[in-house]
């Protein structure tokens, strides 16, 4: 059931339909593998900044380190990630990603258990962790779209965002319950037990070869996905708008644990509740994301709701104690909702606007830029509570975020109601 370098893209296009609308049972394994994944990232989001805060007694700069760590590599590889999706057969680079992935997180409760723990070694796993996660989300970009027809893309996104936000909603508040009975290291092994199964679940779909062409080297494929982008006037300023909405988020990720558990002065479960709380935005925001979309337009729905989440991130900052952390809980939902529905409807967008052949380096091109922005919103963040104090590197962060959508609305994109 492997697609061969020879198709012509004609042909490749209808064959993936044909297996998309013959084995719906692929994409459900190809469902249930990134879920169980999904799942097991969403404790250790809770369970690793812990073990740094509690375990390890990390510095603010420590912390915000080690958020930064395990996203420097959308910077360092998602470029020639994209190239690798291409040349390497997806389902064995998924599967040996997951398997690095075990290892990585699995060496941390050993390393506690034989009182050999440093922070070293946890800076070490979160960097070889985002690596592998960086090749493995490209690869899977590419996946979705040759096993499921384009009109169905979006609804099959908008499940995927859907059921990532369940994992985010249940994975921080069963992670507090995981650190309250077991530690926080403890927790860590729900995470690597979590790969393991999912490369179980990937060992049994059929073999993706994405085409290539023979004699290109890496760097010419590379610029021509950088120049699809570059060139393209929707995708270059919705690019440039996640790229200001990831900063954000990453800042407010690594600022999140530090300011409720040091500074609000919330149990590891509470914390788990609060965090759950952007799941709830997310899952939220991917139910209605093809409904609002469909009625007001793609672009008109990605600006408005991106307006209206950067508006609630201003409620974040008004907790100061655990008796008012609802305030923390309702923006991060907020935020959260209307990130989801613009990540959905512009991610919709690139796969169905590109050409196949570049699809995966188009993918590679717009996580190096957007998604390379994390680990520059983390250290911002941990410099920010550094030298003017966790609070007001909150309130910083969160009037921020209401930048992305205000540029969207100055440039031609804010004036079109579809994106397409």
């Amino acid at each position: 059931m492997s697609e061969t370098p020879t198709v012509p893209e004609r042909d490749r296009r209808s064959t993936s339909t044909h297996h998309a609308t013959s084995a719906p049972a692929v994409f459900w394994r190809y469902w249930a593998a990134a879920t169980v994944s999904n799942a097991g990232t969403a404790v250790t989001a809770l369970a690793l900044p812990l073990v740094a805060l509690t375990v390890l007694d990390a510095t603010a700069l420590q912390a915000a380190l080690l958020a930064a760590a395990g996203q420097i590599s959308w910077l360092l590889l998602s470029l020639p990630a994209g190239v690798i999706a291409q040349r390497v057969p997806l389902r064995r680079l998924q599967v040996t990603l997951d398997l690095v992935r075990f290892a990585a997180a699995g060496s941390l409760p050993l390393a506690w258990w034989l009182d050999r723990l440093t922070y070293p070694h946890l800076l070490l796993a979160a960097l070889v962790t985002g690596a592998a996660t960086v090749l493995f989300d490209i690869g899977n970009s590419t996946f979705l779209p040759a096993i499921v027809p384009d009109r169905q893309l979006a609804a099959r996104n908008s499940l995927m965002s859907g059921t990532h936000a369940v994992t985010e909603t249940g994975g921080p508040s069963g992670g507090g319950l995981l650190v309250h009975a077991a530690g926080p290291v403890g927790a860590l092994l729900v995470d690597a037990a979590s790969y393991l199964l999912s490369a179980v679940l990937l060992r049994t779909l059929p073999e993706r070869r994405p085409a290539v062409r023979t004699g290109d080297g890496t760097l010419r494929l590379i610029r021509e996905g950088w120049t699809y982008v570059t060139r393209h006037p929707v995708m270059l300023p919705c690019m440039l708008w996640a790229t200001a909405t990831n900063f954000v988020c990453a800042a407010l990720v690594a600022l999140t644990p530090l300011y409720l558990v040091r500074e609000a002065g919330l149990t590891p479960v509470q914390l788990g509740l609060v965090l759950a709380m952007d799941g709830v935005g997310a899952l939220a925001g991917s139910a209605v994301a093809v409904r609002l979309t469909r009625r007001f337009g793609t672009a008109r729905g990605l600006v408005g709701t991106a307006l209206a989440g950067g508006a609630a991130a201003l409620l974040v900052p008004l907790t100061t104690s655990a008796a008012d952390a609802y305030w923390f809980a309702l923006g991060n939902a907020g935020f959260a909702f209307g990130v989801v529905i613009g990540s959905i409807a512009t991610r919709t967008h690139r796969q169905t606007e590109s050409p196949r052949e570049l699809l995966s380096r188009v993918m590679a091109t717009v996580r190096f830029v957007s998604w390379g922005a994390q680990p520059l919103g983390a250290l911002t963040a941990g410099l920010l509570a550094t030298y003017a104090g966790t609070h007001a590197a909150l309130w910083t962060v969160c009037t921020a975020a209401l930048l992305p959508p205000l540029y969207l609305l100055a440039v031609p994109v804010g004036r079109r109601r579809d994106l397409a």
